[in-house]
């Protein structure tokens, strides 16, 4: 993968990287939006299914293997960069579920409205948190679920709570 100038993923790699629709319709499921050749691997050894692998040595960029994947999110906070998703478009509502590790304080409420933001920092529309896993499993990094429009849960990537939430 590869990314512009400005660290965001180039357009050609979020589509390698996207499952289809129909396997985005059968449950949840790990999106990896990693970019750099590090030598980094906590998310394969992270992955109780083994659904995550990195090709050649420890430098390459990981890969899901989104048929074996269940999107039981353990490597979301195993991720030292914050590079893994988990989406949920398997409801027949106008909403889906994106789930994206969180490193800030204050964590925000249950049922709080947060504004939803895009690869780029851009807001693109209103967000619910519905959950928020934070547990000495997932070594404290706490794991935020957003409930969102549809349409947008291919590109949700964090949130920002909205000015006077505390």
């Amino acid at each position: 993968m590869s990314y512009r100038s400005d660290g965001v993923l180039k357009k050609e790699d979020l589509q390698r990287a996207l499952p289809s629709e129909e396997r985005l319709r059968r449950g949840p499921v790990i999106i990896i939006e990693c970019v750099e050749y590090i030598p980094c691997n906590p998310c394969v050894a992270a992955c109780p299914k083994g659904a995550i692998t990195i090709d050649g040595d420890i430098n390459g960029t990981p890969e899901v293997d989104v048929e074996t994947c269940d999107g039981c999110g353990v490597c979301l906070s195993a991720c030292p960069g914050l590079a893994i998703f988990a989406v949920d478009a398997s409801g027949d509502g106008e909403t889906a579920v994106v789930r994206v590790p969180y490193e800030y304080r204050p964590l925000p409420e249950m049922g709080e409205e947060v504004t939803a933001l895009d690869r780029e920092g851009q807001a693109v529309g209103t967000a619910r948190v519905t959950k928020i896993v934070n547990s000495r499993a997932m070594d404290r990094t706490p794991v935020v679920s957003l409930e969102v429009e549809r349409d947008k849960v291919m590109e949700v990537r964090h949130f920002v709570r909205k000015k006077g939430a505390e």
